[in-house]
């Protein structure tokens, strides 16, 4: 048998499983695993940034069938690589993130950049290995991925001491393990079918991962079929296409008063692919009276809050299919169904704001017509999202990346990630000038792999979500929430993308169009009334 070293493995295990690509940002900690990168068919992205890196491996794990993959060294490296395992874990999305480690013999000694990887990431990943065997190199990757994509997704971090990788092991590679995707038994979907046939009043929530096309549409068509509405969770806006009748908007940050009220109003609430959480019910406020269907391949349920009636373990993909030929329709209340979709069209029309710069709303209907079908939208935290979460319409399934967990700086990332998964789809994100700052140095990056994607920079100066709260909370006090902003399209522009300023509405769609025809990361820059905090609209 030929032989290799464990670094190498790692890369060969990586290519047998099916990665196409890899973030990093080099570290002489794991140099073996970057050597077996050299020649290597997966493509190694060098980020600037570790968090920018672990942000272009949690958009490829929420974009792609598998996990994506981030490379950072010790110490310094792991600790800016944490906010990416902290929103991979909280949004449970596949992610595995490679850590190089001191030598095993510098242990103990407080040696240079050293610190205790199970400790920091323990209770923020699902699981957390130190490569110590070089000979199980391929296993513990398989099983990092195997970990990572089963039950409720999430982070998986392998530490990888520097002595070890370079230990000569047999060249083996191991055949990847198989992810199980559940179907519902048949007497759990009779006893739903049931729930749904008494129900005069349901409501479906979908969210989570692993929502395809095909299963998007046939959980829409069955719920139009039943006239059962369906809301997505806080940045799930993608599961299901918008184009349906069935679909009434989402819950959590920015949805609407209707469907807060329509949670609460529920008769029956089946929940698939995501639970119960803190932002979908207002601070576990809303919907809790309801009898609850959670549909879910994660037999613990993490983050659920409140009653359970019935628990269906399946893939969400293996349910809709299953679901898909039931028939449930009962009887409704009178306007149950069609109210929720006359409110979402109400909702989702901007209402011009009236300020200063570009008002947001008309921006975001030019992007409706501009852009095409199958679009990627990515975008941070921060009141710049409200606009497009609000406004624009996904009708292909992974067509968002955004974060669940409130982490700014992920759009930037995200949007390189989402280019060079889908190199023929067009990528948009949408920043606030504070999100920007924190990564938008990634726009280097784009420019060094071809990765292409337009970025609408939001500049009202300030930390528009923390002022609001502020000024609920301590009004006329503003503290520590100033920014002073650069010029930021001539930031891009010094990239070399192109970069331009739009003062007025009437400019964006001119404005837009030569961004798309530039063929290049774009990047505009869009001065907005900082007292514009949200859309503005007469029904909310």
């Amino acid at each position: 048998m030929s032989t290799t070293t464990a670094g190498h493995l790692i890369v060969g295990q990586l290519e047998r499983a099916g990665v196409q690509r890899v973030y990093t940002v080099p570290g002489e900690s794991f140099l073996d695993v970057l050597d077996g990168l050299h020649g290597s068919p997966i493509q190694n992205v060098v980020a600037r940034q570790e968090g920018g890196a672990g942000f272009m491996a949690l958009a490829e794990g929420r974009l792609t069938e598998l996990p994506g993959v981030a490379m950072v060294t010790r110490g310094p490296g792991a600790a800016n690589a944490f906010i990416a395992i902290h929103t991979a874990h909280q949004d449970a999305t596949p992610l595995i993130l490679f850590v190089g480690l001191i030598p095993v013999a510098d242990r103990g000694r407080e040696s240079f950049q050293e610190f205790d990887i199970n400790a920091w990431f323990g209770s923020t990943a699902k699981k957390v290995v130190t490569l110590d065997d070089a000979a199980s190199a391929a296993r513990v990757v398989d099983d990092a991925i195997f970990t990572a994509l089963s039950g409720r997704p999430g982070p998986v971090v392998i530490g990888l001491p520097e002595d070890v990788l370079v230990h000569v092991v047999p060249d083996a590679t191991v055949e990847p393990r198989k992810v199980a995707r559940p179907e519902p038994a048949s007497a759990d979907l009779s006893d739903l079918t049931q729930k749904l046939e008494k129900a005069r009043k349901p409501l479906i929530v979908v969210g989570g991962e692993g929502w395809t096309q095909e299963s998007g549409e046939q959980l829409a068509t069955w719920a139009s079929r039943n006239s059962v509405p369906v809301v997505t969770d806080f940045r799930a806006y993608d599961a299901v296409p918008h184009r349906s009748d069935a679909y009434a908007g989402f819950l959590g940050y920015g949805r609407s008063d209707a469907n807060a009220q329509r949670l609460d109003q529920a008769d029956l609430i089946v929940f698939v692919g995501c639970v119960r959480g803190d932002v979908l019910s207002d601070g576990y406020k809303r919907g809790l009276t309801a009898e609850t269907v959670v549909v879910n391949a994660d037999a613990n349920l993490l983050g659920h809050f409140g009653r359970v009636d019935q628990h269906i373990i399946a893939d969400v993909t293996a349910f809709a299919a299953a679901l898909a030929p039931s028939q449930a329709a009962g009887e409704r209340e009178e306007g149950w169904f069609a109210s929720a979709r006359a409110d979402q069209l109400t909702f989702s029309t901007p209402t011009p704001d009236g300020g200063i710069g570009v008002d947001l709303g008309v921006a975001m209907e030019v992007l409706k017509k501009e852009t095409a079908d199958d679009a990627v939208l990515t975008f941070g935290a921060g009141n710049h999202a409200l606009w497009p979460a609000r406004y624009l319409d996904h009708n292909s399934a992974n067509s968002l990346a955004a974060p669940r967990n409130g982490a700014m700086g992920m759009g930037i990332p995200a949007a390189v990630a989402a280019s060079l998964a889908y190199p023929g789809r067009q990528v948009i994100s949408v920043a606030g000038d504070g999100c920007f700052m924190m990564n938008g140095q990634e726009i280097a990056t784009a420019m060094g792999y071809g990765a292409k994607f337009i970025v609408l920079v939001v500049d009202n100066g300030i930390f528009a979500t923390i002022r609001e709260h502020q000024e609920a909370h301590y009004p006329d006090r503003p503290s520590g929430t100033h920014m002073t902003n650069p010029d930021f399209a001539a930031l891009a522009r010094s990239y070399g993308g192109y970069g331009e300023r739009v003062d007025r509405t009437e400019d964006f769609a001119a404005a837009f169009r030569r961004a798309v025809d530039s063929g290049l990361p774009a990047l505009l820059h869009l001065p907005q009334d900082p007292t514009t905090r949200s859309p503005k609209t007469s029904t909310n």
